[in-house]
């Protein structure tokens, strides 16, 4: 940890804080879209290497669809354990403690952190990914680390809209929690972060 990345989680979650104080979720969805291009030009803990920033013009994400922002209820799945090596915090434990359906496009796995703070991650793989999207997924809700959209009543919000690609996306000196069996959906999801042409490396 230093105090550059201390910064980072804090500029990530206010980021998600404005999201979800916005009334209008396309409104907040655009504060976040400019909040992390910013972070990922100028940042001294971007996950773009000093070329990649030079070239940086914007992060590339499909139009928003509102017809893909979900309030959903948490349903009951299987107990199930991962334990997933990765290159800065070791090997991290995740926990299956529901699931969410999104209506006409499939059920996703919630998974909880099973280390010293805890929080809900929720990866997606969906059709559209090593094609317009990274190949190993996309992550929707990490909220050990600010990735939170909110909810309330028990159900959490899920938009497609906000998928971002993790780090090992950007740099292949990252490895990151991928996307398990229960969070693959057939279906291309057009939402969210796409990929540049060529990729990002």
């Amino acid at each position: 940890m230093s105090l550059t990345l201390l910064d980072w989680r804090r500029r990530v979650a206010a980021l998600y804080a404005a999201v979800r104080a916005a009334r209008d979720p396309e409104a907040g969805w655009r504060t976040w879209r400019d909040g992390r291009d910013e972070l990922f030009a100028g940042h001294p803990d971007s996950p773009l290497d000093e070329e990649a920033r030079r070239a940086f013009r914007g992060l590339p994400f499909a139009p928003y669809d509102p017809a893909l922002r979900f309030e959903a209820v948490p349903v009951a799945a299987e107990p199930q354990r991962l334990e997933v090596p990765t290159a800065t915090d070791g090997v991290v434990p995740f926990d299956r403690v529901g699931a969410v359906d999104l209506v006409g496009l499939g059920r996703l796995d919630l998974w909880w952190l099973g280390s010293y703070g805890g929080g809900i991650f929720l990866p997606l793989r969906d059709g559209s990914a090593g094609t317009s999207t990274y190949g190993a997924g996309r992550y929707l809700l990490d909220t050990v680390k600010g990735a939170d959209l909110g909810g309330d009543d028990g159900r959490l919000v899920v938009d497609l809209n906000f998928a971002y690609h993790p780090s090992c996306a950007y740099d292949p000196r990252w490895s990151c929690p991928l996307a398990p069996e229960g969070n693959r959906l057939t279906a291309a999801v057009a939402a969210g972060e796409q990929m540049p042409p060529g990729g990002w490396y």
